[in-house]
């Protein structure tokens, strides 16, 4: 690089960490004038990093075209107004005097996903394990509600904490999940959500005898639950039905519905998970002492 082309130090801002104070937020704020809408389910979302804890400083902080105290805002609004929420005086790096022909390019790079970060950490499969991590949250922690859109997020450091807590479990679901989907036709987020819950509840020899009658369909009764899984997969997937690549949550329902009435010995020739139905939870099976 030849000295035409060398960045100066002196060229750039240097930011600085500051201490915002909700009454700050909020006076910054007034000098919001050229930003995008608000994102009301992202401000929720941070605003729930602050009062658990988990906020973090990092490169991405409050950008503004003069100083601190006059300077219009170019970049942050949304750390602003979660501060402002939250009550919390809260720390954050603030670049000064930025050039107002900065805010053209800023927030045009592709936002780090969870399988991202995962891939970073050096796993396997790592958009399958994210997406996996993801719904089994979504399953503990809204049951009942929705799968899809804002209020369905879940950010980086929470799908990180998650799979740390157990790695090898997660790790095999997503494998599990990916051989569930091409033998079955599951969705293999689905597969692997669902495989990850029932093998929670029950005894590692009883999920090798509920997986051995699922991919090869040997000696299966005709009203052996696993059979009526099996069956609803294939018309779903001869139906020509678009379903099947959109409704993981109804999927997770349909094996956990199948996994129950083999837990308890019921039969089962069909399966349906009705509409507005709740997803069933796998039943615990006792282990042997």
């Amino acid at each position: 690089m030849d000295e035409s082309e060398t960045i100066h130090r002196s060229e750039f801002p240097i930011p600085t960490v500051v201490v915002i104070t909700p009454d700050m937020a909020s006076e910054i704020l007034r000098r919001n004038t050229g930003n995008r809408p608000v994102d009301k389910s992202l401000v929720t979302q941070l605003v729930g990093e602050i009062h658990r804890g988990s906020w973090q400083v990092t490169h991405q902080g409050i950008a503004l075209d003069g100083p601190l105290s006059s300077g219009n805002l170019v970049d942050g609004q949304h750390r602003l107004h979660a501060i402002m929420k939250s009550g919390k005086a809260t720390p954050a790096l603030v670049f000064e005097n930025i050039p107002p022909a900065t805010f053209s390019v800023l927030d045009t790079g592709k936002r780090r996903s969870g399988g991202d970060v995962l891939a970073l950490t050096g796993e396997r499969d790592s958009t399958l394990l994210s997406a996996t991590i993801r719904h089994v949250y979504l399953f503990r922690t809204f049951p009942t509600g929705s799968w899809v859109g804002s209020s369905s997020r879940v950010t980086n450091n929470e799908l990180l904490a998650i799979f740390r807590a157990q790695p090898e479990e997660f790790r095999t679901a997503a494998k599990q999940g990916r051989i569930l989907g091409k033998e079955m036709g599951l969705i293999p987020t689905a597969a692997a959500c669902a495989y990850f819950l029932t093998v929670e509840s029950a005894p590692v020899a009883q999920v090798g005898e509920w997986m051995r009658g699922l991919t090869t369909q040997a000696n299966l009764d005709s009203d052996d639950p696993r059979l009526a899984l099996i069956k609803v997969m294939s018309q779903l997937r001869g139906g020509g039905s678009q379903r099947r690549r959109t409704d993981t949550r109804g999927q997770v329902g349909l094996y956990i519905k199948a996994w129950n009435a083999w837990v308890s010995g019921r039969p089962v020739k069909s399966l349906r998970l009705q509409k507005g139905e709740k997803i069933p939870r796998p039943i615990q099976m006792l282990i042997a002492e």
